[in-house]
Formats: C-alpha cells, structure tokens, sequence
C-alpha cells in the first residue's frame, strides 16, 4: 500500500432501509490525515455514510476500504482496530469512574496490563483537559465533560482514524465550544477525521473539505472557503442560507 493511496475509499455505495434508499451511489476517498465536515439536511445520509465505515451499519452494493482492507464481515477487526467513533451520546459505562471507562478498551481489546492502560488513560485524559476528573463517576460530569471522556475513550484504543457522529447535538450551547475545542486540538495533531456536524464555525476552523449530502447522494465537495462563499449547486445554496442564518 503507497503512501498517497487514500485511507478510506468509497465505491458506487448504496443502501436501504427497506424500500428507502438512503446512500445513492457514493463515491469518496479520504487522503491520511484529512479533515472531512459532512453537512446536509436531516434524513441526507451523514450518519448511515460514516457509520458504515466500521461496520455499525451495513451497506447493500459498492465497496468501502479502510487503509485496503475491504468493510465487510471478515475484516471489520481489522478495520476497527484503525477506526474510532464518538456518538451524539456519550455511551459510557455508569459504573466506572472515568478512568476505568478508558482503561477498559486497552485492556480487553489490546491486552494492556493495568499499570499500561492506566497510563494511556491518564495522557488522553490531560489532552482533553480533565485529567483532575479521573476518580468521578459519568454522572458527576457536566454533558460537555462526559463527551470529552468519550473522545478519550476513543482515543485511548489509538486509533488512526477518527469518526464523529453529531457528537455536540446533545450539548447544551454553552458545552459546545470546550468539545469542539478539543477536537480542533487533535485535528492538528494530524488525525484523519470525519466529522458529521452542523457547526459551521467548526467546519471553518478544521475542515479541509466539505463534504454536503441530501437526499442519500453527495451534491457536492469543496474546500471550505469555496463551499461558504460560492456553493455550486442550488440544494447547498439553499441549506447554507437556512443554516447561517438560523
């Protein structure tokens, strides 16, 4: 595998729910270490896209390779190994504190010992700014904190790709910015990420291509720059106008 050849790849993929069809052929690759925003309407396919990427949804035609190794049944060990994914909900075990939520995946999953995984708990803790939460259980953190546990989480299983599922929806207004922070930070540190959102700033600030979704097709893909001053198709035109100025 070249260096240049992308990490992620989409062939003619496509999907339904049924008689629904909510992926219409999409093609995409992902270069290592790009920042990709998807952005789209309710109900345009974001999350079924990156969720199929790791196998939490399957796809019906097409192909999707992560770093050459084909989604498929056979391979998504192999594949999420190299994928980590953070949801709108924090999904973290309420039972444990925080540092045995991030302890967990290594140990089981890597087969760390206690004193290793403690260790890589307590580093991703620092890089996302609450290393003094370590002893807490879930429901002692604020909505904003519990998600930066997540993205810890995540990161703690050392992944090279990072997937992120709406992951400040379920936020008050005022979390919002210290989770986005935290993800522009590991942004620079050259992590290839997609991220599905509706922070516009965000996508600005982070985002080296804008992915925009409707109706299960990508209309279209530009840089951000292009894709907030000069959208080429009418349905991003139009989405850019009800989401800016909302």
């Amino acid at each position: 595998m070249t260096e240049t050849a992308p990490i992620i790849q989409f062939q003619q993929v496509s999907k339904h729910f049924d008689a629904f069809q909510v992926l219409k052929d999409i093609n995409l690759t992902v270069q290592k270490g790009e920042r990709i925003v998807i952005c789209g309407p309710s109900g345009s396919g974001k999350s079924t896209l990156i969720r199929c990427i790791n196998g939490l949804e399957t796809y019906g035609s097409g192909d999707i390779f992560v770093k050459g190794t084909r989604v498929e049944p056979a391979g998504l060990t192999q594949v999420r190994g190299r994928v980590g994914m953070v949801f709108q909900q924090f999904n973290l075990f309420p039972h444990l504190t925080v540092i045995e939520n991030l302890m967990l995946g290594p140990m089981r999953g890597k087969g760390m010992s206690q004193a290793e995984a403690r260790q890589i708990a307590e580093a991703y803790l620092a890089r996302v700014r609450i290393p003094e939460q370590a002893a807490k259980y879930p429901r002692q953190l604020s909505g904003g904190q519990q998600q930066r546990v997540a993205i810890a989480r995540s990161l703690c299983m050392e992944p090279e790709i990072m997937l992120f599922d709406e992951p400040t929806s379920a936020l008050d207004p005022e979390m919002i910015s210290e989770v986005l922070d935290v993800m522009a930070e590991l942004a620079e540190t050259g992590m290839t990420m997609l991220v599905v959102t509706h922070e516009m700033g965000f996508a600005r600030r982070v985002a080296d291509r804008m992915v925009f979704m409707d109706f299960g097709e990508i209309v279209e893909v530009a840089p951000p720059q292009t894709f907030f001053t000069a959208p080429e198709s009418p349905r991003a035109q139009d989405f850019l106008q009800k989401i800016l100025n909302h």
